[in-house]
């Protein structure tokens, strides 16, 4: 549902926003998040992460963008969207693994390696599901509430304070659901910290750019949404 739906001026935005908020989010949470993936970085050695924060943080970056200038509303019918759709993908994952393969050997060696990839797929999809429905709500909502109390000044400190938070419970509640019983305790507690201070960063880094995106989208689209009035309830698709 468009802004516009709900009274707002047309936007010109807004679709392409969910849509590419949407791809990032199945992308991250599918491809890359059951790999754990080691570097070492200078002065600091050997750092074990989810490969899918690489990417995933950009979902919380097009987050911010959508509380910032659209406002609480708009961004809670974009997390619904992905919610969905991480739901759809986890039923047709699910599907998929367990139909019968056909009897060659491709498809003998191809179903083990669907079953590798996939076959965990129902739980990583819960916890992706749970994770991102508390951390994207727990992000939008400090998002605009520091808005007000900032009166639309310092950005930055929006933006991180919001990631902080949101991000604090995503991987907190993703890796603990998603693996506990599979990976070694210690293994999830030194992936999560890892993940969360890496997204912390990520969101840090990208602060000049967040700048760029949020300033083009506010004078073309003539917005900058105060949520003053907005019932926060996350289970409310109207503004």
């Amino acid at each position: 549902m468009n802004p516009a739906a709900s009274g707002r001026p047309a936007t010109r935005y807004y679709d392409f926003i969910l849509a590419a908020f949407v791809c990032v989010l199945l992308c991250a949470n599918f491809i890359g998040a059951a790999k754990q993936a080691t570097l070492t970085l200078p002065l600091w050695g050997p750092v074990t992460f989810g490969a899918g924060v690489l990417f995933f943080p950009i979902s919380y970056l097009f987050g911010d963008i959508l509380t910032e200038v659209y406002g609480y509303g708009p961004g809670r019918r974009v997390v619904w969207a992905g919610f969905a759709a991480l739901a759809f993908a986890s039923l047709m994952a699910a599907v998929v693994v367990a139909l019968p393969a056909a009897p060659s050997e491709f498809m003998r060696t191809y179903q083990g390696q669907l079953e590798g990839v996939f076959g965990n797929a129902w739980r990583i999809a819960l916890a992706s599901m749970l994770a991102f429905w508390c951390g994207s709500f727990a992000n939008s909502y400090v998002m605009a509430k520091m808005k007000l109390m900032t009166g639309g000044r310092w950005l930055w400190s929006r933006t991180i304070g919001s990631t902080v938070v949101g991000e604090l419970i995503d991987s907190g509640l993703f890796y603990f659901v998603a693996f506990y019983g599979i990976w070694k305790t210690s293994d999830i507690i030194a992936v999560t910290l890892a993940q969360y201070l890496l997204k912390t960063l990520w969101e840090v880094a990208a602060t000049p750019l967040t700048y760029v995106v949020v300033g083009y989208l506010k004078r073309a689209e003539g917005l900058d949404h105060f949520d003053q009035q907005t019932n926060f309830n996350p289970f409310r698709l109207r503004d």
